[in-house]
């Protein structure tokens, strides 16, 4: 037998889904029950029939499924697969300004820890932002913990005024815009499509703009052929397979999640045969994380 063959052999036996984020290897993908962004796997996680959940991603997506699941057991193939962006914010920053600003909410990207949601009024993805930062009662937002995407949302939503965050996707603000005025001289016919975690600079160059699933959305829908893709490479494989006649360019060589990489068939097979890397979250935090992940369901939902 294959390690796929065993994957699926063992997924049956312990009654256990695999959700993938797109950002992770194509081999992971294709052994996935769901493959998605953060807000879809949102969503399906809370779905789901089976006892266990088994995460191929990173930190916060664990704690979230486990969240909104408190009595399903989930499981991370690789606990030290984390997202940088997710601690770039603090509980003293987040009270200072309830502080300093009346009528404040705090708006939290899902791509953060359980405790920073804790302190949060709501959680957006970047699928979702600027859809639940317009339906908010509230003149003033922070936005934690990325202020590219927080910056984004405040050009989407004026009437608003959004207070930005030091915190960054270190995977896209990699992407500069010098890397896409060489891309398009390269392939002057390409359209650029842009995560909103990139800096403005690039954003000003893209054609559009939005999350993984809508980069995906545009490219595959699109009548044009060819494309640079400002995100991480892992959408290419969804991509490629729904419109393999579309030219495809990164924009830089390394345009990978090097904390996604850690997630392999081995490490997804140790967790389903050791039950290793169990996610746990305090009834205290779950409970506290729970009112903003589930505001952002209900929101997003409208």
């Amino acid at each position: 037998m294959s390690i796929v063959d065993d994957i699926l052999k063992l997924k049956e036996e312990k009654n256990a889904v695999i959700l993938a984020h797109y950002y992770v290897d194509e081999e992971i993908q294709e052994i996935a029950d769901y493959v998605g962004d953060s807000f879809y796997l949102s969503k399906v996680a809370t779905k789901v029939d089976q006892d266990r959940i088994i995460f191929a991603g990173v930190e916060f997506m664990g704690e979230s499924a486990k969240i909104l699941n408190p009595n399903k057991r989930v499981f991370m193939p690789d606990a030290s697969a984390d997202c940088p962006m997710a601690h770039m914010a603090t509980k003293e920053e987040i009270l200072k300004m309830r502080e300093e600003y009346d009528d404040l909410a705090v708006v939290c990207y899902i791509n953060s820890t359980a405790e920073l949601k804790t302190y949060s009024d709501v959680c957006v993805t970047s699928s979702n932002a600027v859809k639940i930062v317009k339906s908010l009662p509230n003149k003033n937002i922070f936005f934690i913990p990325d202020q590219n995407l927080g910056r984004f949302v405040a050009e989407q939503v004026p009437e608003k005024n959004v207070i930005l965050n030091n915190g960054f996707c270190p995977r896209h603000v990699a992407i500069t815009k010098e890397h896409v005025l060489n891309a398009k001289k390269a392939h002057p016919n390409a359209k650029l499509a842009a995560h909103p975690e990139c800096t403005k600079d690039v954003l000003d160059e893209a054609d559009y703009i939005g999350a993984t699933s809508g980069i995906i959305n545009y490219v595959v829908n699109s009548d044009e052929e060819e494309f640079l893709i400002g995100t991480v490479d892992g959408v290419l494989a969804e991509i490629n397979k729904k419109a393999p006649d579309k030219k495809l360019y990164l924009l830089k060589p390394d345009q990978i999640c090097i904390n996604m990489k850690k997630v392999t068939l081995d490490k997804i097979l140790d967790c389903l045969e050791e039950d290793c890397n169990e996610v746990f979250v305090d009834d205290e935090t779950r409970l506290k994380a729970l009112v903003p992940l589930e505001r952002m369901l209900e929101l997003a939902a409208k």
